[in-house]
């Protein structure tokens, strides 16, 4: 009794002190549950002194829950958990996150759970209470219009914790969208919006899979519906094939794209486009226009081993290609996850929890649809198999999240008796609970269900590490980019003082090698072809390599030690005039001539070439042939170090004073030789495709 009245003056005094005026600024349901609290018979045992206020709420709650009282959980968790979790300076987090997952895991298996705005308040209030989860914690700051809000380290803990609402590796994104309006932090106004986003999604997503459309064709494989376009005239669908332009409807499920032609009052036979199977798909944004034109970026262009020809998509839209950009990043997630599978070769159990994390996150796409953000929505960073495409590293996430160990069997009978409260709850048994079934092996065995989600108490989990490792060298990829941006300059005169300039060592050394070949100074030449050809005889050319790269790597140690702190030098670049638009259009053109003269020069080699192969001039072939054969004598019959000796002599020796009068005579010969040599025949022809359209 002396304990439970000290917990209600205690409560009482913060009550009237109005130590939570910080939470809401205003009385709120706060501080009827502190008078409820304040006047319950067993306030004492609902009261842990090592919780703030509000994580004793939170905690309280979850107790309700469970049908318990606060000092049991804490038991509980006393009993479970390991000494470096019970440290003082990470209990009250690592207890009210145990409560949490506890909670929530019996929660989440009641139909409806997410409609339910209770249980929308305590997601958000958990969220609260573990950026203040200590006795000690600093009440939290109101920095947006005076209400309460949520930073991005507690979303980014609470929400994956509940697959339908965020996973880890996307969790980071989906907060910016979400608090983008509201100066980087969530209001619960905008929580609650995404969370009726995601119950609309869900209902319209168990509507079309129930409904008889394309009932026949997705019942062998149970494929749920998951978007429907091109059913309303202002916002058609068109199918490009060859010269043929068809408008439909287009229906991507969780196994393939399905496009349906509009006739007169009834749609075509569906044509699949198969997402499941490795068939080689290419997807990827593509330009349409009238007659062939490339104008209008609003496509998607998929191709495949079972197509004679490619298939391109078109979205039609006044502005912009928003549309297309959502249709192709929610087909890439489904092709995506389906190659996740195929490599990891995933059966049962584990492949439908793959497809459902897919499924999932095109349904917190079309969620956030409706959330006004300062920021373009970017959909590929909300698709976990998009964003692992493109993350550096991303093939290492997808690694864990396929070789991520289930509980131990006792865990997994303790979590199925109403959790253990160590790990959250996995995306398969969320949706199961939704009540959708997906695939044969999916029911409610407990050998058909994965008890493990992202999330452990106390811990990174190997996914999380896998991501934060990931981002972390995603910003310096981000880093770097914008440095190259920065760089980047506008003209070929420009951009080719530019690489003259960065070319110049090269350059230089270039001419040293040039001048040494050339026996300019003859001293000089003699020195430099007696030393390499000594280390070259003694078989010391990879210490000689050796040395070079050991000698500039410790220039670099040495630059970096001394330039710490320092500004990076620029590469100065003597800008040349400028030109008018006719001066830079006849640069162009003579930029292009230039490249077809080197395309031409290229081919008449490659024909002659096949001229001497198919000794359309026997003279020459003769000759190609006597000097292949020879070459392959010395090479099969010399040491290699002889070959290169004899090669560098040859390079560097052939303009010495002895022998420059006989290469020049040699390199005559040549010239003429190779000029008498005939031209394989080339016949042009025209594609069949192409006469046809003429």
């Amino acid at each position: 009794m002396a304990a439970a009245s000290k917990t209600r003056n205690m409560l009482e005094g913060l009550v009237k002190e109005g130590s939570f005026k910080w939470l809401l600024g205003k009385k709120s349901y706060f501080d009827e549950e502190f008078e409820e609290m304040e006047n319950s018979p067993s306030a004492g045992r609902n009261f842990i002194r090592e919780l703030s206020p509000i994580a004793n709420l939170v905690v309280r709650r979850c107790a309700k829950i469970l049908r318990t009282s606060s000092s049991e959980l804490q038991e509980s968790f006393n009993h479970e958990a390991s000494d470096s979790m019970k440290h003082p300076s990470r209990y009250a987090r690592n207890l009210l996150e145990y409560c949490c997952f506890k909670a929530l895991f019996l929660t989440t298996q009641m139909t409806g759970h997410l409609f339910d705005k209770t249980f929308r308040r305590l997601t958000y209030d958990m969220m609260l209470a573990w950026e203040a989860p200590a006795a000690d914690s600093q009440p939290l700051t109101n920095k947006v219009d005076e209400e309460v809000s949520v930073g991005l380290e507690a979303f980014c803990r609470i929400a994956p914790s509940i697959p339908i609402i965020a996973n880890v590796i996307i969790s980071e994104n989906l907060f910016e969208v979400l608090s983008s309006s509201t100066g980087g932090r969530l209001q619960f106004p905008i929580y609650d919006k995404y969370l009726s986003g995601l119950e609309r999604a869900i209902r319209k997503m168990k509507s079309n899979s129930e409904s008889s459309l394309l009932a026949a064709v997705r019942s062998s494989r149970g494929e749920k519906i998951l978007e429907v376009d091109g059913t309303v005239t202002t916002q058609p669908v068109l199918e490009h094939v060859g010269i043929s332009t068809w408008p439909g409807r287009l229906i991507l499920t969780d196994h393939a794209l399905y496009f349906e032609a509009l006739r007169v009052v009834s749609y075509d036979k569906p044509k699949t486009y198969d997402l499941s199977e490795d068939l080689k798909q290419v997807v990827k944004p593509e330009l349409t226009g009238p007659w062939g034109t490339r104008l209008f970026d609003k496509a998607v262009f998929y191709s495949s081993l079972s197509l004679s020809e490619p298939v391109v998509l078109e979205f039609p839209e006044l502005k912009g290609h928003a549309r297309r950009d959502y249709w192709l990043a929610i087909i890439q997630e489904i092709l995506y996850v389906h190659k996740f599978i195929s490599k990891y070769r995933l059966k049962g159990v584990a492949r439908d929890e793959a497809l459902w994390k897919a499924v999932l996150g095109i349904l917190r796409l079309q969620a956030t649809q409706d959330i006004s953000s300062t920021i373009p929505i970017q959909n590929d960073a909300l698709l976990m198999f998009n964003l692992c495409d493109q993350l550096p590293g991303g093939d290492l996430i997808l690694e864990t999240l396929a070789n991520m160990p289930n509980l131990r069997e006792s865990d997994r009978e303790n979590d199925f008796k109403g959790g253990s409260g160590m790990y959250s709850i996995s995306a398969l048994d969320m949706v199961s609970n939704l009540g959708f079934v997906f695939g044969a092996s999916s029911n409610n065995s407990n050998e058909s269900r994965i008890a493990v989600g992202e999330i452990s108490v106390g811990e990174m989990t190997a996914l999380e590490r896998a991501v934060k490792e990931s981002k972390n060298n995603h910003k310096k990829v981000i880093s770097a980019q914008a440095t190259v941006d920065g760089v980047k300059v506008d003209g070929i005169d420009t951009n080719m003082a530019v690489m003259k300039e960065l070319l110049f060592p090269l350059n230089e050394l270039g001419k040293s090698l040039q001048s040494l070949a050339y026996w300019d100074d003859p001293w000089k030449s003699l020195g430099f072809c007696l030393f390499f050809s000594f280390i070259i005889y003694r078989g010391w050319l990879s210490y000689a390599v050796a040395l070079v790269l050991g000698l500039l790597a410790v220039f670099m140690i040495i630059t970096r030690c001394f330039s710490q702190g320092k500004a990076v030098p620029e590469v100065k670049v003597i800008a040349p005039p400028p030109m008018n638009t006719m001066e830079q259009l006849l640069a162009v053109q003579n930029a292009v001539t230039q490249a077809e003269q080197l395309i031409q020069d290229g081919n008449i080699i490659l024909l002659k070439f096949r001229g001497l192969l198919l000794s359309i001039f026997p003279q020459a072939t003769e000759k190609l042939a006597f000097g292949l054969l020879s070459t392959a004598s010395i090479l099969a019959f010399l040491p290699i170090k002889y070959v290169v000796l004899l090669l560098f002599l040859e390079i560097f020796t052939r303009y010495s004073p002895p022998r420059k009068a006989s290469t020049e005579r040699w390199m005559r010969r040549l010239k003429e030789w190779w000029f008498s040599i005939p031209a394989a025949p080339v016949a042009l022809e025209r594609d069949k495709e192409e006469k046809k359209r003429k």
